[in-house]
This record gives C-alpha cells, sequence and structure tokens, in this order.
C-alpha cells in the first residue's frame, strides 16, 4: 500500500514481525549530496521521534518527492504523519 503527499511518499508492507524496517530512498533528481542527505536525515529522524506510536511489524518506505528539498522539518513531519495515519500504521489511542 502507499500514500502520497507533495512532499514523500510511503509504502507500507506489514510483515508479522516484532519489528518495524525503514528505507529512505532520495533520488539524484532531487540535488546533489549534501542535499540528498539532509532530506534523508529529516526524514530518518521524523520516523525515530515517532516510532512509539507506530504499529510492530511493518515495513515502511519513505521516497522524497522533488518539493521536499524546499520544505521546512515541520512540514515534512506533518506529511509523514498524515500519510502513516492514512495507511493505518499509526497505533490509535486506546492501544497504548
Amino acid at each position: 500500500k502507499s500514500a502520497a503527499t507533495p512532499y514523500v511518499v510511503v509504502y507500507v508492507k506489514r510483515t508479522g514481525r516484532d519489528t518495524n524496517r525503514l528505507g529512505v530512498t532520495v533520488s539524484n533528481k532531487i540535488g546533489k549530496a549534501v542535499v540528498r542527505n539532509k532530506v534523508r536525515r529529516r526524514l530518518r529522524e521524523i520516523y525515530r521521534l515517532h516510532e512509539g506510536e507506530m504499529q510492530r511489524g511493518v515495513d515502511l518506505v519513505f521516497v522524497a518527492r522533488g518539493r521536499s528539498v524546499d520544505a521546512t522539518y515541520a512540514q515534512l513531519e506533518q506529511a509523514v504523519c498524515k500519510a502513516c495515519k492514512q495507511l493505518k500504521v499509526v497505533k490509535e489511542q486506546s492501544e497504548t
């Protein structure tokens, strides 16, 4: 399954494992290495901060889109959270 926002596309596959796995893809079209690494670091940090809210046993792949270069950290975070909610990867409040 996938969910797209203007800044990022999130793909998810349920695996049934005890842990989650994350993949981050930033194309050469996004920019030079410094720019790509900045976007990659931001996406990994967003996942790290929200990992506790996510269900266990899923593989996630974040694919950065061109607009992610000019996005603020808050915009990226909002886009990732929105996509994860659409994919029902985020735990419900009653489960915690």
